[in-house]
C-alpha cells in the first residue's frame, strides 16, 4: 500500500506540472494591451510607451499650397490695370522677397486682363518655377539655347543657395513707354507700382515688405520698363534687372544718367542687363553697358545663347530672371 500511494503522489505531482507547464504557455501565448486592439503576433512585453524625448517634440507645422491672386484696380495714374500674383509653397509664417515681372509688347496689346497674365500664360513661369523646386536645370528647360559652361554655373549655385521662392507680382504693362514718350510715361507707372500696388502685396501677402527684399525685372518692353521705374524709384528697390531691354541707340546717353543718378541714390542698388546671341536689341543693351562703364555705374551684363522671341521667354528668360532675384534679393552673390 506504501508504494501504491507513493505512485499515486508521484502521479498527483507530474499532473501538477503538466497544468503549470499549459498555463504558463497560454499566459505568453495571450497578446494583452496595445497587441489586443490589431497588432497580432506583438506580446505585452514588446509594447513600449514614447520616451518623454519623443513626446515633447515639436509637430512640424504643414506646408501651405501655392496660390494665384488676381486683381483689378479701376483708377490707377496709367488707368484700369490688373495684376496677378504668383505665391509659391511655403512654411507657415514665412515669408518672402517680391519682384515684379513685367511683359513684352505682344501682351500688352492684348489688353489689361489678357496682358496681365503674359508671364503666367504665354511666357511658361509656372513651369520653371516647379523646375527650380527640384533642379538640377537640363538643357531641355532652356530649349536648348543654354551654353554647357553656364548651365553648371547656374546648377553649382542652386546646390549652395536653392531656389527658395518668390512672391512674382505681374502687372499689366501699358503700351506706353516706346519712343520718347517713355521717359515721361515712367514716372505714373512708378506712382502705381510703388505707392499703390506694392502697399497692397504687402498687406495682402506673406512678403518680407522691406527695400532690400524687393525687385523690378522685365523682358523686351517690360525690360525697358524695368529700367525707367527703376531708374524713377531706386530707392524702391534693391534689384533692378531687364531682360532683351527694347532701347534705342539714341537713349543711351540719357539712361545712363538716370542710371548715375539712381546710383546715387541708392549706392547699394544692383542693376543686371541681359541680352542674348541672336537679340535684336543686343548691340544696344552692349553700348548702354559699355556707357554705364565709362561713368563707373557698375552692373552686370550677361549675354546668353537665344533670339528674341516666345522660346526665350519660357528658357532662359524665366529661369535667369528668377535665379537672379532669388539671389539677390536674399544678399547672395549673383551670376
Amino acid at each position: 500500500m506504501a508504494g501504491v500511494s507513493r505512485y499515486r503522489k508521484y502521479l498527483e505531482r507530474l499532473l501538477a506540472l503538466c497544468l503549470l507547464a499549459r498555463g504558463l504557455s497560454a499566459c505568453e501565448a495571450k497578446p494583452s494591451g496595445p497587441a489586443e486592439l490589431g497588432t497580432p503576433g506583438v506580446s505585452s512585453r514588446e509594447v513600449r510607451a514614447p520616451s518623454a524625448a519623443s513626446a515633447t517634440l515639436p509637430a512640424r507645422p504643414p506646408r501651405l499650397e501655392a496660390e494665384e491672386l488676381s486683381w483689378e484696380f479701376l483708377d490707377t495714374p496709367v488707368g484700369r490695370m490688373h495684376v496677378v500674383v504668383s505665391i509659391p509653397e511655403r512654411e507657415q509664417n514665412e515669408k518672402l522677397p517680391v519682384l515684379i515681372a513685367l511683359h513684352g509688347r505682344g501682351e500688352a496689346l492684348k489688353g489689361s486682363a489678357r496682358g496681365a497674365r503674359g508671364w503666367i500664360d504665354d511666357y511658361g513661369l509656372p513651369r520653371a518655377l516647379a523646375r527650380l523646386a527640384r533642379p538640377p536645370l537640363l538643357s531641355e528647360d532652356f530649349g536648348a539655347s543654354v551654353d554647357a559652361s553656364r548651365l553648371e554655373r547656374l546648377n553649382q549655385r542652386l546646390v549652395e543657395h536653392p531656389y527658395e521662392g518668390l512672391i512674382v507680382v505681374c502687372p499689366y504693362t501699358p503700351d506706353i513707354l516706346a519712343g520718347a514718350r517713355a521717359f515721361s510715361a515712367a514716372e505714373p507707372l512708378a506712382r502705381f507700382l510703388v505707392d499703390q500696388l506694392l502697399p497692397k502685396v504687402r498687406r495682402e501677402t506673406p512678403a518680407l515688405g522691406t527695400m532690400s527684399s524687393t525687385g523690378i525685372d522685365g523682358v523686351s518692353l517690360g525690360g525697358r520698363a524695368a529700367l525707367l521705374v527703376g531708374f524713377e524709384r531706386p530707392e524702391s528697390f534693391a534689384a533692378v534687372a531687364a531682360l532683351q531691354a527694347a532701347i534705342d541707340q539714341k537713349e543711351i546717353a540719357r539712361l545712363t544718367q538716370l542710371a548715375r543718378q539712381a546710383r546715387k541714390q541708392n549706392p547699394k542698388l544692383l542693376l543686371r542687363l541681359l541680352t542674348s546671341d541672336q537679340d535684336y536689341f543686343r548691340r544696344e543693351i552692349e553700348a548702354l553697358s559699355q556707357a554705364l562703364d565709362a561713368a563707373a555705374v557698375g552692373h552686370t551684363l550677361n549675354v546668353v545663347p537665344g533670339d528674341h522671341s516666345y522660346a526665350f521667354n519660357r528658357g532662359p528668360g524665366a529661369y535667369e530672371m528668377l535665379t537672379f532675384h532669388n539671389w539677390a534679393l536674399r544678399g547672395h552673390a549673383t551670376l
